[in-house]
């Protein structure tokens, strides 16, 4: 993580994010306002991550992205005017996002993200990448890890979403309603047994908790007894997020509803493919999921968006407790889960 000084925060940002700091707390809110976050990805899911971010007032934002505007981003990407087809989608992006608070400093790099060397991420604290293919997500996901950046992914395919998180062993604060101490001589009568519990006052209690590797939770051995007792309660929406990525890895795109004939049959075949080298059985999915992920849907990058920049926050802010290290997102049953997936 970068080394940075004690953010001050000023009479001017005392009144901007004057909600905020009644919310989590001065200090949290110094913590995130000293913080400098790299989002790549500017499709409808990263439109959705940067206006929270730059809404909750980091120090400051770069929005990295080599891809063009297309018709598609149209659907759900809000940061782009109309008339930008073939433009950058970060710059394009840049004046309505800087627009959302003068405060933060939003910055654009049209690199293409496979290009950029390691020492690259070392000016971070936070990296979130959203359409990229699993190998770049796990090469800076390991880097990560080694320098302290706290690492996110995501993704939306039409219906369904995730995020993803790895903040190594992170240390934050939770609130917690004081438990008053019995008074003398109730130690052994009746007011004894009752909860001694003060919901007027609170303490912040500091925890701990470790994540996995974005690999690790990707290559579960799904045949040993353990994982096998788990399946059951295990998202299939983690099966469909591998056999996705799958299909970006071999085609370098998502599937796209105007090759909806052809990338389907893909996707159907990579289903049992990619399952089968898993140890699962291919009916974990059932044929109707190709009817569902195709391109991102507006309401579910909202909905996935604010969850992956919350969790950006309370981590940057180390304020509560963060997801441990999945959420997954069904759209058609407007239903989320957050499940831990690791080697253990």
């Amino acid at each position: 993580m970068v080394e940075k000084e004690e953010a001050v925060i000023s009479e001017e940002e005392a009144a901007q994010y004057d909600r905020q700091i009644r919310l989590w707390g001065l200090e949290a809110q110094k913590r995130l306002r000293g913080s400098r976050v790299l989002l790549v990805g500017m499709k409808g899911l990263g439109a959705e991550v940067a206006k929270n971010l730059i809404l909750a007032g980091v120090k400051a934002l770069t929005l990295l992205d080599h891809q063009q505007a297309t018709t598609e981003d149209a659907r759900s990407q809000f940061l782009i005017p109309t008339g930008s087809l073939g433009r950058n989608r970060a710059e394009a992006s840049l004046e309505r996002a800087q627009n959302l608070n003068p405060m933060v400093e939003v910055k654009v790099d049209t690199e293409n993200i496979k290009d950029k060397p390691e020492e690259f991420f070392n000016q971070y604290d936070a990296v979130c990448l959203t359409c990229c293919p699993r190998d770049v997500m796990v090469r800076i996901d390991q880097f990560c890890r080694t320098h302290n950046i706290k690492f996110f992914a995501g993704d939306v395919f039409g219906y369904h979403g995730y995020m993803f998180a790895d903040l190594g062993e992170h240390e934050f604060v939770e609130e917690k309603q004081k438990v008053v101490k019995v008074g003398p001589g109730e130690e052994d009568g009746p007011k004894a047994k009752k909860v001694k519990i003060d919901p007027n006052e609170t303490t912040m209690v500091k925890k701990t908790v470790n994540f996995c590797h974005l690999k690790e939770a990707l290559e579960v051995d799904w045949s040993s007894e353990k994982a096998k007792a788990c399946l059951k309660r295990t998202p299939s929406d983690y099966f469909l997020l591998q056999v996705l990525l799958k299909f970006r890895t071999d085609k370098d795109r998502d599937p796209l509803p105007e090759s909806y004939g052809d990338d389907s049959d893909l996707l159907l075949q990579l289903r049992n493919d990619v399952l089968d080298s898993l140890g699962v059985k291919s009916d974990l999915l059932t044929d109707e999921f190709i009817s569902y992920c195709f391109s991102e849907l507006a309401p579910v990058c909202a909905v996935v968006g604010g969850v992956l920049s919350q969790e950006i926050v309370k981590a940057l802010s180390q304020r509560d407790p963060p997801h441990n290290n999945f959420f997954f997102f069904d759209g058609m049953k407007s239903n989320g889960i957050v499940d831990c997936i690791g080697p253990k």
